[in-house]
């Protein structure tokens, strides 16, 4: 349960004012409907949560505990630092004409692949012998964080502070890396 909870808070910490949160709001304006995105989103994520979280588990056969744990503090260090650094520009595949569905479903999928999202699974993965505690909670933190996007669209700007959020939260994300890679270390 500790792999669901930690990984469902620091995805939806990590994805809010981010790429695919942005993007799905720009694809819900584009097309006007929003139940092929939330579909296309569901799909995307649940695919890319669950490589991230077999990768991670596979790890965990491989690694002992404290480099699991540096491994950890890195993925949400850096996490932490992609958070409050300047991030690129979100491509709103405007030139794609696969429709609403496959348009939002290949998006998504490609611009989640290798984020780090995928980093937090499976570094969250490699913990645990449950990956699919991981893979769910990152699953639902996304979802959580990218449905209202995709419902408010841009109203959601409006609503919340995101570049407030996003930098506390990196901050937050910085401070637990570097505890637990000192821990992992062993100088704290």
């Amino acid at each position: 349960m500790d792999a669901f909870l930690t990984s469902l808070f620091a995805l939806l910490l990590a994805e809010i004012g981010d790429r695919p949160q942005i993007l799905c709001a720009a694809l819900a304006i584009r097309y006007g409907r929003v139940a092929p995105i939330i579909g296309a989103l569901g799909l995307a994520t649940l695919l890319n949560c669950v490589i991230s979280a077999l990768g991670g588990s596979a790890v965990n056969q491989w690694i002992s505990e404290e480099p699991l744990r540096l491994f950890y503090a890195l993925s949400l260090f850096l996490a932490g630092i992609g958070m409050v650094a300047w991030r690129r520009p979100v491509d709103l595949l405007e030139k794609w004409t696969l429709g609403p569905f496959w348009t939002s479903f290949f998006g998504l999928f490609i611009l989640q692949f290798g984020d780090k999202g995928q980093f937090i699974i499976a570094a969250t993965a490699a913990r645990t012998d449950a990956w699919y505690f991981a893979a769910a909670g990152g699953w639902i933190g996304i979802m959580l964080a990218c449905v209202p996007a995709i419902v408010f669209q841009e109203k959601i700007a409006e609503i919340l502070p995101f570049r407030l959020i996003r930098r506390g939260a990196g901050l937050v994300f910085l401070l637990i890396g570097a505890i637990l890679a000192l821990s992992a270390w062993g100088l704290l």
